[in-house]
């Protein structure tokens, strides 16, 4: 089956659905076929990917039971809206609960090279399922204090749906988001979390920029809005893929790089 990276944050604000939309335009250029799953009832991920708001079924469809995961699919994304809270709070009283998601989505990991999943901003029930259909996870923060904090509060649901149902699930890394380095604070969080995480801290830092805003808002990526400002992406995709051990993929990443980005936006993905 395919890898399936659940993209979370203990809060809001951190970029995280910013994150899953530039990976999944740079994974797709690369030439894998990828589906992202917006498993945030506020549905940005959906907006993201220019989905209709009216699209039927949806992911709240899929938990409910009513549809398949794969007629759930509407261009390249599983849309959510506001019934995916009523479909999370269906599930509270149910047995497995914990694992909807994962038996949702296994033709889908079958038939996808890669599964994107936008979790919530919240720990609750729809971001360990999450966790549990997924095979990693990445940890998004931004450079403020209290999100240092929910960092551990993440780790803790992470552990316990490692620990409890998802044995294989792995911690594929943690990165700094919506990040002004030129800030002391920006700085000293860096620091701080490579002290907590050592080598699970992508060296990649996703830097601060109201061009990521005006590309959600127009429903376009960041490679095709403002190509220089998705120089972060490229790198950090490049650490991804050595991660998941696809360094055949590493030659055409920088070919990639070379044809969508100014030499000057950014260093070489190498």
């Amino acid at each position: 089956m395919s890898e399936a990276i659940a993209v979370l944050s203990q809060k809001g604000g951190t970029g995280k659905t910013t994150m899953v939309r530039s990976l999944a335009d740079v994974f797709e250029r690369l030439g894998m076929d990828v589906l992202a799953v917006d498993a945030d009832p506020q549905g940005n991920l959906s907006d993201y990917f220019d989905a209709d708001p009216n699209s039927h079924p949806t992911l709240g469809d899929v938990l409910q039971g009513q549809a398949r995961a794969a007629d759930a699919v509407h261009g390249r994304v599983v849309p959510a809206n506001l019934r995916l809270a009523e479909a999370e709070l269906g599930l509270a009283g149910k047995i497995g609960r914990e694992v909807t998601l994962r038996n949702a989505l296994r033709d889908l990991r079958r038939s996808k090279d890669l599964i994107l999943i936008d979790c919530p901003p919240t720990l609750g029930l729809m971001t360990v399922n999450a966790l549990v259909a997924a095979t990693h996870a990445i940890l998004s923060t931004e450079a403020q204090y209290f999100s240092l904090q929910g960092m551990e509060q993440a780790m803790q649901v992470l552990d316990l749906a490692r620990d409890s149902l998802n044995p294989e699930l792995e911690l594929l890394g943690v990165c700094l988001n919506i990040a002004n380095m030129r800030t002391r604070h920006a700085r000293q969080t860096l620091e701080a979390l490579r002290e907590r995480f050592g080598d699970k801290l992508f060296r990649t830092v996703i830097r601060q920029s109201i061009v990521y805003a005006e590309s959600a808002e127009r429903a376009i990526p960041i490679l095709d809005y403002r190509p220089e400002k998705g120089a972060d992406y490229l790198l950090l995709t490049g650490e991804i893929l050595r991660r998941l051990g696809k360094q055949e993929m590493l030659e055409r990443l920088d070919e990639l790089s070379a044809e969508v980005v100014p030499a000057r936006a950014g260093a070489t993905t190498g």
